[in-house]
């Protein structure tokens, strides 16, 4: 039973169909995770006796004939800034080392609704800080491609665990590409919602404006299918959409792109960006033509204000969200302190790592007296008008095709020390945050080296159905398939 092979549309009804037993698809999954996760460091904690219990509880329903759920037995990852109920969420920091929520997220509870099995937590990037998985304070995940390279951040587990046949769903957060990042560096298809169609209710925030949560799969359709799961109102959530909800993506996604008009801003493919992945992007292209879509170059927003844009706000919100933790209420407490003011100093000295120290100070300069009109408030007056430009150009194309990132997975500690190239990672995925607009990652071939490339759709506001018409059409058309081997040496 090899799960990266495996669509959730086959576990579903496999299970349905009694011809696969939900606490056997379990048992399989924890043995490969037995044998790939002490190499890949993919997860931080495992929910085995629990998952176990659901899947036996799936199995009688099926015997009975009673009716089963939209993923029922379909394993899930979760990433770690993600709280489940008696489960251990760190955020990957020492600061939460030992913190076990009393409830789930909106997006854990509305999966185990409809049947799905949470079987462990995935390693990420300090507080979502970080873009290749090296901030995290437990351990540092691998590429499953190259186990010498990194997969990505802040969603890098959960990247990893889905490209490595651990989980064939995961759920990651996305700031300014922490979904799609990861997604591109270990070749499996990552989507960023709208902001506001998924709860982020029981996310622990980094950034509130710029936060979403999104599914990580090897295909389109699974995406899909999970985020008609996830989607919809939550009065929870101040922030969650209002209307009702009612995309069918599945059924959207059968149908063909002919007609799509699709911008792609050509300079982008020069320049910086890495030659393999310009070659891989623009045979994208050709593929979508091919398709029906009607090409056109365009010049995408202030790509290099937004970067500074995003890193200010971002940093800033980061500094008042983590405010919080004091080690008053909860969280690390040092076991001497001599006053309430060195308890607060001690515990965060001690327990937040170098990059999240790094962007709390960026984030209070920004705010403070006789800087926020310098800097926050001016990164502000970009971001509106990144939204005012992304909605002009969705005026006239139904989507924007980019590359996801400039380059391909790099060395683990080869940019950790370099800030300022880590963050221009980020240059191609930053501006659907700061528009709140959704974006999807999917593979779109691979490096001489074996190391898969990352296209990128953008599209507007809730027109998820759009990208992931798209995206379905597209990934069919190119059929960038290739089964990932972890082992010592990597591929």
């Amino acid at each position: 039973m090899e799960l990266r092979t495996m669509s959730i549309d086959e576990i579903v009804t496999g299970i349905k169909n009694r011809k696969i037993k939900a606490q056997e698809l379990i048992e399989t999954i924890y043995k490969k995770i037995d044998e790939v996760d002490p190499i890949l460091q993919g997860y931080l904690t495992l929910c085995k006796e629990e998952a176990l219990k659901q899947a036996k509880q799936i199995d009688e329903k099926a015997m009975k004939g009673e009716k089963l759920g939209k993923l029922a037995g379909v394993p899930v990852a979760i990433k770690d800034n993600i709280c489940t109920d008696g489960v251990l969420t760190t955020c990957g920091s020492k600061m939460l080392e030992d913190f076990i929520p009393p409830y789930d997220a909106t997006v854990v509870k509305k999966l185990k609704e409809e049947g799905a099995i949470i079987i462990g937590k995935t390693n990420m990037d300090e507080f979502a800080m970080g873009s290749s998985n090296e901030n995290s304070a437990f351990k540092a995940t691998k590429n499953p491609w190259d186990i010498k390279r990194v997969p990505g951040g802040s969603s890098g587990g959960s990247a990893a665990v889905v490209a490595a046949g651990m989980a064939p769903l995961s759920l990651g957060s996305d700031t300014g590409g922490s979904i799609r990042q990861p997604a591109a560096f270990c070749g499996v298809v990552g989507l960023k919602p709208t902001y506001g169609l998924v709860s982020r209710f029981g996310l622990i925030a980094f950034a509130s404006s710029l936060d979403q949560i999104g599914p990580i799969a090897t295909n389109v359709k699974d995406c899909a299918l999970s985020l008609e799961v996830l989607q919809g109102h939550d009065p929870m959530d101040a922030t969650s959409v209002r209307e009702e909800v009612k995309g069918n993506y599945l059924e959207e996604i059968e149908k063909g792109i002919e007609g799509f008009r699709i911008g792609v801003p050509i300079d982008l493919l020069k320049g910086g960006l890495n030659e393999e992945i310009s070659k891989a992007i623009e045979g994208s292209i050709e593929n979508l033509k091919e398709l029906g879509a009607i090409v056109e170059e365009i010049t995408l927003p202030i790509v290099d204000e937004g970067l500074s844009a995003y890193y200010i706000i971002s940093s800033a919100e980061a500094s008042s969200n983590l405010a919080r933790f004091d080690g008053i209420r909860y969280g690390y407490r040092p076991k001497q302190f001599e006053s309430v003011e060195d308890l607060m100093e001690r515990s965060r000295t001690e327990a937040f790592g170098e990059e999240v120290k790094r962007r709390i100070m960026l984030g209070t300069y920004a705010l403070s007296s006789g800087y926020y009109d310098a800097y926050y408030n001016k990164a502000q007056k970009i971001r509106d008008k990144i939204q005012k430009q992304y909605e002009a150009l969705f005026n006239d194309y139904d989507l924007i095709v980019t590359p996801t990132t400039p380059t391909l997975p790099f060395l683990q500690g080869e940019k950790i020390n370099d800030p300022m190239e880590m963050y221009l990672g980020d240059i191609f995925t930053i501006s659907a945050n700061l528009a709140k607009i959704p974006a999807l990652s999917m593979p779109c071939g691979f490096s001489k080296e074996g190391l898969p490339i990352g296209l990128q759709i953008i599209g507007g506001a809730f027109k998820e159905d759009k990208i992931l018409r798209a995206a379905y059409k597209l990934e069919q058309k190119l059929q960038v398939t290739k089964n990932v081997s972890v082992g010592k040496e990597g591929i």
